[in-house]
């Protein structure tokens, strides 16, 4: 655990009380402060008080006389489409407004770093699709080569509920834009953007303020690396943004889209290799195609980002590319979860948006797509690049109707369930072909998560092979 530090004796409100808030409460217990807890859910509240908590009604008249200041957790929203009616009576109140993530930074280093030969380091990863990815490959590749490294925030476990870190150890960390948003303390030693497409903008008020929060991460806490993915107008003007010079290399730009010149710092991803240029000149490379946990030039893109982060620290590729080929991959994102009669059968669920289900459907051919669900704004038309790479689709979801009229530019059958869908894809696919779950939708007409979701997809083709 992580106390948090300049809390003693205060009153600090929680509002949310899911995983990262009760680790905000335990840590600011630790720190010697007294928690008051709060959610709408009484089975969240019961837990809370299980453990010793007070728990106190914060949308009363008054709960906020003598509060130091309010934790919230990501999934409730400060601002936009509308504040929660207790963000905005702490605001009303003047109460400061913090996450976990905030405590996190300001609490992390201690006196005792002094005595380090190497004081521990955080790398920080956000973006739209590929910041889990690249974040658990940063730490495999770290904890492979022998290094001290714990994974948390948006993946793995709370952030104040790691523990301290050691002489030379790292914390990586994925932070998606409603962690990036609200933080009043970011300040990574490398942080990491891996792309942007359009997600959470009705949270963020359109896509400019979307852009914004995950450029806090690097305005606000003024890294000392900065890798910064340049193949979308936002990438190149944040990158432009950081960099006092063309040959400034606490900025590495990443591509998968263009071989990057000039007198900079460079990873970039072409035809399944994976190269490094340092002023002009080539500094590492790595062959990405045989590497089974990271199909495709998504996951090509990922691997640049995590190559750049580990690099800054010192590994040399040699040790990275071993990292590369042992890493199995996360589930629910390009998952081969098995192969039959030459039919390969991939689970990626994470797939909830257009841009990353475009990237999964970019990554394989002779694909028997499976898809569908709770449609998010935009439209499908996003997919028309990938589509040549879909032999049929199968279109799951309440609204399957709906989804499949707009993929008139390949043949599709509407399911609605998993079973039939997993059903007909599988009676008609043929050696060569891959069966895809890349929904391309939100999981929640039909499931709790996009991780049910997936598992309902594993036990429905485990149980036909």
């Amino acid at each position: 655990m992580i106390p948090v530090l300049g809390v003693e004796g205060a009153r600090v409100a929680v509002l949310g009380l899911g995983r990262s808030g009760l680790s905000a409460a335990r840590a600011l217990q630790a720190g010697g402060a007294v928690p008051l807890c709060w959610d709408d859910n009484p089975e969240a509240r019961d837990r809370a008080q299980a453990e010793g908590f007070d728990v106190a009604d914060l949308s009363r008249p008054g709960a906020f006389d003598e509060v130091a200041s309010l934790i919230v957790s990501p999934g409730i929203p400060h601002l936009y489409p509308a504040p929660n009616k207790v963000v905005a009576a702490a605001l009303h109140a003047g109460v400061p407004v913090d996450n976990d993530i905030g405590l996190f930074f300001r609490s992390l280093a201690v006196p005792e770093w002094d005595n380090y030969d190497t004081a521990p380091r955080v790398i920080a990863v956000t973006g739209s699709n590929g910041k889990s990815t690249t974040s658990a490959l940063i730490h495999h590749v770290l904890s492979e080569a022998g290094r001290e490294a714990q994974l948390a925030g948006n993946i793995g476990r709370g952030v104040l509920d790691i523990d301290p870190p050691g002489d030379g150890g790292v914390v990586v960390l994925e932070l998606s834009s409603y962690q990036t948003e609200l933080a009043r303390a970011l300040t990574p030693d490398v942080a990491v953007f891996t792309n942007l497409s359009p997600d959470h903008l009705d949270r963020h008020g359109g896509l400019g303020g979307y852009f914004a929060a995950k450029r806090r991460l690097f305005a606000e806490g003024g890294p000392d690396r900065a890798v910064i993915g340049v193949d979308e107008d936002e990438g190149q003007f944040l990158a432009g943004q950081l960099a006092e010079a063309p040959g400034d290399d606490r900025v590495i730009r990443i591509s998968v889209a263009a071989k990057l010149s000039g007198p900079g710092w460079a990873v970039f991803a072409r035809k399944g290799f994976l190269s490094e240029y340092r002023k002009g000149r080539q500094a590492g490379s790595i062959d990405l195609r045989g590497i089974k946990g990271l199909p495709g030039a998504h996951n090509h893109q990922n691997a640049c980002c995590a190559y750049a982060a580990c690099r800054t620290l010192g590994l040399a590729p040699k040790v990275i590319e071993r990292g590369f080929a042992s890493f199995g991959g996360l589930p629910h994102r390009s998952q081969l979860i098995a192969e039959k009669a030459g039919v390969a059968f991939v689970n990626d669920s994470k797939a909830t948006n257009v841009d990353s289900a475009l990237k999964a459907l970019q990554a394989f051919q002779n694909i028997r797509w499976i898809c569908g669900g709770l449609e998010k704004e935009g439209g499908l038309a996003g997919l028309a690049p990938g589509l040549q790479n879909v032999v049929k689709a199968y279109v799951i979801g309440r609204e399957a109707a709906q989804f499949a009229m707009q993929l008139d530019e390949v043949e599709t059958q509407v399911c609605t369930t998993m079973a039939a869908a997993v059903d007909a894809a599988m009676a008609e696919a043929q050696a060569g072909d891959t069966v895809l779950l890349a929904p391309a939708a939100a999981s929640f007409d039909q499931y709790d998560s996009f991780e049910r979701r997936g598992e309902d997809f594993m036990a429905e083709v485990q149980a036909r092979l």
